[in-house]
């Protein structure tokens, strides 16, 4: 049993690793740049991971929100927009690795805006205050680690701007009830123990993201990674 498991956490980080070679390579290939829709975006990222990986699969939709759309939860489907200069940028992908998951989310700022720099630092700061807080509290609940991700954007000056603030993450297909939109998410309704175990008697593991945002200047900003692994 204990060497089931010492598998799915090293496959599980290599997808995260190998999630973060795709970021890198986006980001040295300046994919995110002034002047491309976010679905042009979307589609290079896609033929650059299908390129290294022969990703074509992804376990939820790939997302690609600039400006003002960085405003919007996963669940939303706004209207293309474009990047302009000195934008804001996030990406939420969760490609799937040898039948494996990751889900990564990152930010970037186009320019030099001091605002949305500070957005940028504070997301991941605010996700390894989260992620210690976690390490910390053994009989954390999802609905207490989500308002402690309300209060660390409160506390750096932002509003949280998602209904949830992570999930299950596991092998494809991970862990899903039909109907089930709270005891599988960092929500603020889940009252179960996170550390309690799955429908076979494995340990679960999750994902944190930070989803900051600031409605006067109309951007927001997100971060996300493995919780309970790395």
């Amino acid at each position: 049993m204990e060497q089931l498991e010492d598998a799915r956490i090293t496959a599980l980080l290599d997808a995260q690793i190998k999630a973060q070679r795709l970021f890198d390579e986006v980001e040295a290939q300046g994919l995110i740049r002034p002047g491309t829709c976010e679905t042009e975006i979307n589609e290079s990222i896609y033929s650059l991971a299908q390129r290294m990986y022969g990703i074509t699969r992804y376990w939820h939709k790939r997302i690609v929100r600039a400006g003002r759309n960085t405003l919007q939860p996963y669940e939303e489907n706004p209207p293309d927009v474009k990047v302009s200069e000195d934008d804001i940028v996030f990406l939420d992908l969760g490609p799937v690795f040898e039948e494996w998951e990751a889900d990564f989310g990152r930010t970037y700022v186009i320019g030099s805006d001091p605002v949305k720099l500070r957005l940028c630092r504070d997301i991941e700061e605010a996700f390894a205050n989260g992620k210690n807080h976690f390490q910390q509290s053994p009989d954390i609940t999802g609905a207490e680690l989500y308002r402690y991700a309300q209060g660390l954007a409160e506390q750096a000056g932002w509003e949280y701007g998602g209904p949830i603030a992570g999930h299950l993450i596991g092998q494809f297909p991970h862990e899903k009830i039909a109907g089930d939109k709270v005891t599988l998410y960092v929500h603020p309704d889940n009252h179960r123990r996170m550390r309690s175990e799955d429908a076979t008697g494995r340990e679960r593991h999750w994902i944190l993201e930070m989803h900051f945002v600031d409605r006067s200047r109309q951007f927001g900003g997100f971060y996300e990674e493995l919780l309970t692994i790395g």
